[in-house]
């Protein structure tokens, strides 16, 4: 018989108190970075800074995300530039062409690409480093001198400017504005997308800066008529301190005229120092309100409120999504790594991965916004080179979303907009925004399924595929990458972008389309497994080598296709697949690979293994700034990659695979702590969001689960799995309760909340 309680008044409860970042989570150290990845970074989603010392100078490497070279790629649209030409020349076995024209350019070419804006650089005190400290809570960056001097300095969260302030000063900070080095002779050497081509090649007459009293402005024009503006302006305060204020503005041709930097900072020094300092710290608070957590692993939890921190300084709405490097752009005199570009294959998706359960929807909509603006360019491209209607996304991308080229497989790979579908459509599903379901997510699946139904054939049996199929970045550019066979990345892609349409239309009636997807659907095949039940790249190709890209197991993690909760069967692809990855080993993983494992063990409900995943990830992958650097730092063989490329996508991924450990929601209930190890008994979490637009916080004492309150921002039915064998209501507001098995089923109106106790067992 089913329990069921019905309150519609608040029952007194004790507020519980939930750990904001506090100063064990800050970056701390005795002395300033001497390189620029291991800077203090600071940002705001437009602008940012990386606070470091270059030689004997203290600098600050200013950095804007709309700062682009977005020529097109030199040699990509030729006649040649289709994918049936592609399909022909792999059929013919005759690829070197494919590989000249399209993956090349992308290397031989210096742009398109995202390039640095410049610096600022001050004089240092005589006396050595005290303390350098980043405090995450505030987002402020101190720097104090054992003569007293002391440096305060952040990027204003909402406002396209950066302050400084120097108090104790007894000696000329000797402000400059340092340009990039566009002008001059390129230095040669090797030139590839990892290592970053040199800034001289971009062809830029150097450009000008200008003194005036206080203000120092550098202008700069680049290619196509696209300019960008520094201005940093000071005044002395009194005879010891010195408040500066910094601004960096765009302009590109055809797009809407932002204010100059030097109006910007004119702006900013009459609101002030403190008055902006305030409205600041006001977004941050708000931020930091949205969700926080304890975990027993300092190392773990610190680096989850560094990532937060990062995210919170990269992903903005109505700023550029995050990419390779973000706000932070290499400050080493060359373009940054693979150039710094919005790579779709999956860079972009992870570092988004956070946003939902980390309850900062808001900032991911910078993500969604930028892909809708993007979306007439892309149909160009759908119909230039799959000549078919619907939506394609190119895998590799500039600023306004075209094509940049790179391996053919991968940044020119059909599926690219399927997965770009899925963070819509987890949009949807985490916030339950009817409108934005309608005008912006059912649309945009709506458009990828119909390119899907064109551009895959039905074979004899009635399955379809795709002419060409590939799994990133199996077997990298040659052209074994291509097969013949739907890979399992291709496939379980596909089968997510009909899966959700189906969804999406059922929830807008749209009856006659939900039919239309269902037949589509219903003519994917099944996943390649080996016989020991191990999802397979391919048919034909079996998970045999190390790889980074755990592109065979999308269907499990992210979207979610095969789910530990359907039963025996799914369980055993997910170990066994699981088992086989770690069996084969991590010479060629990158730190990302670490992150996206974290997930993959949380979704088996492997606390342990998810736990030493991130330990891994932490303290191996990640320069001592939390800057994800790629390669095994300690080059202690948890992978034979030993370099240093700084991108994000491992740190977000990282912080997503910590909130699947406390709370799952994707296989249609709410379930807290569902991977935790045995070990951590004191665990909580506050105001994490499940799908359906819940919040939930719930907490774990000696072992045992205490206490959990659920909200519910839209209303609707939910069902919570039991982690206790005796309960209470002891608060709730406009919410029924019915016990069922092993769930409870809740029926919420919106707003609504309950908050359940463990009474024993």
């Amino acid at each position: 018989m089913k329990k069921i309680i019905i309150l519609t008044i608040v029952i007194c409860f004790p507020p519980l108190l939930w750990a904001q970042p506090a100063t064990k989570h800050n970056l701390h150290f005795r002395q300033l970075a001497k390189v620029w990845d291991e800077a203090l970074p600071l940002g705001n989603g437009t602008v940012g800074a990386l606070v470091w010392q270059k030689e004997n100078k203290l600098r600050f490497s200013l950095d804007r995300a709309d700062i682009w070279d977005l020529r097109p790629l030199k040699g990509l649209h030729r006649k040649e530039f289709s994918y049936q030409w592609i399909e022909k020349k792999v059929l013919e076995k005759d690829y070197k062409p494919v590989q000249e024209y399209f993956d090349a350019p992308y290397d031989r070419e210096p742009a398109p690409s995202k390039i640095p804006a410049g610096a600022i650089e001050f004089n240092l005190p005589p006396s050595s480093v005290k303390s350098v400290e980043l405090s995450l809570k505030n987002a402020l960056a101190t720097i104090t001198w054992e003569g007293g001097e002391k440096l305060q300095t952040f990027v204003h969260a909402t406002q396209p400017v950066g302050w400084f302030r120097f108090e104790n000063t007894k000696y000329d900070p000797g402000i400059q504005l340092i340009a990039p080095a566009y002008a001059g002779v390129s230095s040669g050497g090797e030139v590839n997308s990892l290592v970053g081509d040199d800034l001289a090649r971009l062809g830029y007459e150097q450009g000008n800066i200008a003194q005036k009293d206080n203000s120092i402005t550098y202008t700069q024009k680049g290619w196509g008529g696209f300019t960008y503006e520094i201005n940093v302006r000071w005044r002395e305060i009194n005879t010891t301190t010195i408040e500066g204020v910094w601004s960096i503005s765009s302009q590109h041709s055809g797009k809407k005229i932002n204010p100059l930097s030097a109006k910007v900072t004119e702006m900013a020094t009459l609101r002030g120092y403190s008055a902006d300092y305030s409205t600041h710290l006001k977004w941050w608070n708000t931020f930091w309100s949205k969700s926080s957590l304890q975990v027993p692993d300092s190392i773990i939890e610190k680096q989850w409120y560094l990532e937060q921190y990062k995210f919170g300084s990269a992903a903005r709405k109505g700023a550029p999504p995050v990419s390779l490097q973000a706000v932070w752009t290499a400050d080493n005199g060359r373009i940054p790594p693979w150039k710094g570009d919005f790579h779709h294959d999956l860079n972009t998706q992870l570092s988004y991965w956070p946003s939902y359960s980390g309850n900062h929807l808001e900032e991911a909509t910078g993500y969604i916004d930028h892909l809708e603006e993007n979306k007439a360019n892309y149909k160009r491209y759908t119909k230039l080179f799959f000549a078919k209607e619907g939506l394609a996304i190119p895998g590799v991308t500039t600023l306004d979303g075209t094509e940049m080229g790179g391996w053919t497989q991968y940044s020119l790979s059909p599926t690219v907009s399927s997965w770009l579908a899925h963070h819509y459509y987890l949009q949807w599903r985490y916030s339950m925004d009817k409108q934005f379901l309608k005008e912006k997510a059912y649309p945009f699946v709506k458009d990828v399924c119909t390119f899907l139904e064109e551009i895959t054939v039905k074979e004899e049996n009635g399955l379809r595929r795709l002419p060409l199929s590939s799994s990133p970045e199996i077997n990298n550019n040659s052209i074994s990458a291509w097969f013949l066979q739907n890979t399992n990345y291709d496939l379980a892609l596909m089968k997510f972008a009909f899966t959700a349409a189906i969804e999406m239309a059922e929830a807008l009636q749209l009856r006659d389309e939900v039919a239309e997807w269902q037949q589509t659907l219903a003519e994917f095949g099944d996943y390649a497994v080996t016989e020991n039940n191990e999802l397979m790249f391919a048919p034909d190709l079996p998970y045999a080598e190390s790889h980074r890209h755990f592109s065979h197991l999308m269907a499990i993690h992210p979207l979610g296709l095969i789910k530990w909760e359907d039963g025996e069967k799914a369980q055993s692809v997910i170990k066994n697949t699981i088992s086989l990855l770690e069996k084969t080993g991590p010479d060629y993983w990158c730190g990302y690979s670490y992150s996206w494992l974290a997930n993959l063990k949380a979704r088996a409900k492997d606390g342990d293994g998810a736990a030493k995943a991130l330990n891994i990830f932490a303290t191996a992958f990640c320069l001592p700034n939390s800057f994800h650097a790629n390669g095994d730092q300690t080059r202690s063989g948890l992978s034979k990659f030993t370099y240093r490329p700084f991108t994000l996508e491992g740190n977000f991924a990282y912080a997503a695979g910590l909130q699947e450990m406390l709370l799952q929601s994707y296989a249609g209930f709410i379930e807290v702590f569902p991977a935790i190890p045995q070990e951590w008994q004191n665990v909580s979490f506050n105001q994490l969001r499940a799908e359906g637009a819940y919040l939930v916080s719930a907490k774990k004492t000696n072992g045992i689960i205490t206490q959990i309150k659920i909200v519910a921002e839209k209303g609707g039915k939910t069902k919570l799995k039991l982690p206790f064998t005796n309960w209470k209501v002891v608060s709730a507001r406009g919410i029924s309760v019915a016990e069922s098995g092993d769930f409870l089923d809740l029926n919420c109106a919106a707003g609504s909340e309950v908050i359940i106790h463990n009474t024993g067992g």
